[in-house]
C-alpha cells in the first residue's frame, strides 16, 4: 500500500508540475507572438494598437498559472513592450512623458486584468472541489443506506476512507478497551499507543494520534464519530510513510463523512433496537398465549377437584383431613394460576398510572402527559421493574439481575446509565427527579403520586 500511495502522490506532483510548465512556456510563446505582430502592426500603423496584444498572455497565465505567474507574465510584457516600442528602442529607458503613460497603462492594465482571471480561476476551482466534495459526501450515503447493521457500515465506511484519503483504516467501538469491528486492510492490529490515543477519542470526542497534539506518539490518527447525545466510535487513519493522514484542506471533507457515517451507525442501532423489541413483543404475545391457553385447560380441572373435596368434607365415613389437605392445596395452585394468567378478579389490566406517566405492562407502552415515549428494551425493562413494585425500594443487585441477568448484578454503571436516560425522558427536571427516586447506596423507587 505504501508503494502505491507514493506512487499517486509522485504522478499527482507530476502532472501539477507539467501543467505549470506548459502554462509558462504557453504565456513565453504568446509574449513572443505578440512581440512579432507588434512589429509588423508598428511599423504600418504605429505603436499605439501594439500594447492591446499583451493583454491575452496576461490572461493565459492567469486562467492556468494563478496570480503570481499572471503578475510576472504581465511585468514581461511591460517590459518587452518598452524595450522595443518606445524610444529609445532596444533599450528600458523612456524619453517620451506620453510612452510612460501608455507602459504604466498597460502594466496597470495587465495586473487588474489578472487579478480579475485569477479570482475566477480561483472561484472555478472552489467550485470543482465543492462539487467534487458533495459527490463524495452523496456516494458514501448512499452506499451506506444500501447497508443494514453495524458490522457492514463500518466495512463501506472504512473501506471508502481508506480510499479516498489513501491510507490505512480502522473503526472501533467500546469505552475502557477499544475493539476493532472492521478495518482496512482487514489484518489491522493497533499498538498499545494506538489504543490509548482510540481510547481517548472515544472518551473525550476529541481527535488524538498521529498530527494532533494529543497522544502525538501514536501512529494511527483517530477522529470521533459522534450523534447528538454520544460518541458512538472512532475512525483510525494512517500512512506506512508516517506522514499525517489528513491534510489541512480535507478536514472539513473529513468531517462531513464522519457525519453521514454517524448517521448510519445511529440507523443501524435503532433498527437493531426495533427488532428486538418485535422480538420481545412477539415473545411475550407467544407467552401470554401460551399461559392464557394454560390458565383456561387447568382452572376448570382445579376448580372440579376444590369442588369434590368439599364434597368428601360434607360426606359421611369420608377422611375430612385428607379432604382438607387436598382442598388447601387446590386454592393455592389456583392462586398460583391466577398470578400467572392474571385471571384474578381484581386485575383489570388498566395502566399503571403515576404522576404524568402512563405504563401499560400488558402491551408494553409508556405514554408522558398523553404522549407516547420511546424507550430503549433495557430502559424499559428497568421502568416496568420499578413499575411493577411502586412505592418500593428495589435494590441496585435486583434490578440488575432482572434486567441483565445474574451475571451482570455487580455493573452498577449499566442501571445508572438506563436510570438516566428514563430520567432524561420522563422527568419534568432531570436534574431533580421526582418519579425515579435514589436511595442513596441502595437503590431506586417509583414514587406514589
Amino acid at each position: 500500500m505504501h508503494m502505491k500511495t507514493s506512487a499517486a502522490d509522485r504522478d499527482i506532483r507530476h502532472n501539477e508540475m507539467t501543467r505549470r510548465i506548459a502554462g509558462y512556456a504557453a504565456t513565453l510563446l504568446l509574449i513572443a507572438g505578440a512581440t512579432v505582430a507588434g512589429l509588423l502592426i508598428a511599423s504600418r500603423w504605429g505603436n499605439e494598437p501594439v500594447a492591446l496584444l499583451y493583454i491575452p498572455p496576461v490572461l493565459v497565465a492567469a486562467l492556468i498559472c494563478g496570480l503570481w505567474p499572471a503578475l510576472v507574465a504581465a511585468a514581461i510584457s511591460t517590459l518587452t513592450y518598452n524595450f522595443y516600442f518606445t524610444v529609445p528602442y532596444r533599450t528600458f529607458f523612456i524619453n517620451n512623458p506620453a510612452d510612460v503613460v501608455t507602459v504604466t497603462a498597460l502594466f496597470l492594465v495587465a495586473v487588474v486584468t489578472s487579478r480579475l482571471a485569477a479570482s475566477l480561476r480561483e472561484q472555478s476551482r472552489r467550485a470543482d472541489a465543492h462539487a467534487a466534495r458533495n459527490a463524495t459526501i452523496a456516494g458514501l450515503a448512499r452506499r451506506l443506506l444500501s447497508r443494514s447493521g453495524e458490522a457492514a457500515v463500518a466495512e463501506i465506511a472504512v473501506r471508502e476512507l481508506a480510499r479516498l484519503f489513501r491510507s490505512q483504516a480502522a473503526l472501533v467501538i467500546g469505552h475502557g478497551e477499544p475493539q476493532i469491528i472492521a478495518s482496512v486492510p482487514t489484518s489491522v492490529a493497533l499498538p498499545p499507543s494506538d489504543l490509548a490515543a482510540a481510547a481517548l477519542t472515544l472518551e473525550t470526542g476529541a481527535p488524538s494520534g498521529r498530527g494532533v497534539r494529543r497522544v502525538d506518539l501514536a501512529d494511527w490518527q483517530f477522529h470521533p464519530i459522534n450523534s447528538e447525545r454520544a460518541v458512538l466510535a472512532a475512525v483510525g487513519l494512517a500512512r506506512e510513510d508516517g506522514l499525517p493522514p489528513v491534510a489541512g484542506n480535507q478536514r472539513q471533507l473529513l468531517g462531513n463523512l464522519l457525519d453521514q457515517i454517524a448517521l448510519a451507525l445511529e440507523r443501524a442501532r435503532l433498527e437493531g433496537e426495533a427488532r428486538e423489541v418485535a422480538a420481545l413483543r412477539e415473545r411475550d404475545r407467544l407467552r401470554s398465549a401460551l399461559l392464557t391457553s394454560i390458565g383456561e385447560d387447568v382452572k376448570p380441572r382445579l376448580n372440579a377437584i376444590a369442588a369434590a373435596a368439599r364434597t368428601l368434607r360434607r360426606s359421611e365415613g369420608g377422611d375430612k383431613s385428607l379432604a382438607t389437605t387436598v382442598a388447601a392445596e387446590t386454592a393455592q395452585l389456583g392462586r398460583y394460576i391466577d398470578a400467572l394468567v392474571d385471571l384474578s378478579p381484581g386485575d383489570d389490566q388498566e395502566p399503571l398510572n403515576i404522576g404524568p406517566l402512563a405504563i401499560d405492562l400488558h402491551r408494553r407502552i409508556v405514554r408522558r402527559d398523553g404522549k407516547d415515549v420511546h424507550l430503549t428494551p433495557k430502559e424499559y425493562a428497568v421502568l416496568a421493574e420499578l413499575a411493577k413494585h411502586s412505592g418500593r425500594v428495589l435494590t441496585h443487585a435486583h434490578l440488575l439481575r432482572s434486567v441483565w441477568g445474574p451475571a451482570q448484578q455487580d455493573n452498577i454503571d449499566y442501571l445508572r446509565v438506563a436510570v438516566r436516560n428514563l430520567r432524561q425522558k420522563l422527568e419534568q427536571d432531570p436534574a431533580r427527579p421526582a418519579l425515579i427516586i435514589n436511595e442513596p447506596a441502595v437503590g431506586y423507587r417509583l414514587a406514589l403520586q
